[in-house]
């Protein structure tokens, strides 16, 4: 479990008088596995950061999910569409356990952002961040072979394999179970 500031100091170092500014906008609820947070029929107006948990980001092509991140104790859960261009989501997230997340009002953070020159920063931090991950994302599925990406994930992210249905993991590594069945016996 991490708590809110460090999260928020993983994104960009705040002052203590920022960190209790901010935690006074913060909310933590507790949703249950299953629960979807952002869907693409409307505008999110919260960002969310994972205290504990798993959450999941897919998109529909046609009947099926192709799942494109996973997010994990100490990440934060954005619309960036709806978060800069007050736009409906791209992207369905889905809680894949039980979460406890720490939420805050997508205007309460502009407000922070207007208050300071700090929040400002932070805020370009986190939105940097964002643009990061990404980028990340698009190249991992670009320029690596199937073996690679699952290499890859277990290197980065070795506790997603047993918290995660391998269908999604699969999705995720833009391959089908039977590859995936087939790479983790060859490996």
């Amino acid at each position: 479990m991490m708590e809110i500031e460090q999260i928020l100091n993983k994104i960009s170092l705040l002052s203590k008088d920022s960190i209790q500014l901010i935690k006074s906008k913060i909310n933590l609820i507790t949703l249950p596995k299953g629960s979807i947070l952002f869907d693409t029929k409307r505008v999110e107006t919260k960002v969310y950061f994972i205290k504990r948990g798993i959450a999941r980001a897919y998109t529909l092509d046609k009947e099926n999910e192709i799942t494109f991140w996973f997010g994990q104790e100490g990440d934060f859960i954005i619309s960036i569409r709806s978060y800069v261009e007050n736009k409906p989501s791209y992207e369905i997230v889905e809680l894949l356990e039980d979460c406890e997340l720490y939420e805050i009002n997508t205007n309460d953070l502009y407000n922070l952002y207007n208050f300071n020159l700090e929040f400002s920063n932070w805020g370009r931090k986190f939105t940097e961040k964002d643009l990061m991950r990404t980028e990340e994302i698009f190249i991992f599925h670009k320029s690596k072979s199937a073996t690679e990406r699952y290499q890859k994930l277990l290197k980065d992210n070795p506790s997603l394999i047993n918290r995660v249905q391998l269908g999604y993991i699969a999705s995720y590594l833009g391959i089908s179970q039977v590859t995936l069945s087939r790479i983790r016996a060859e490996i």
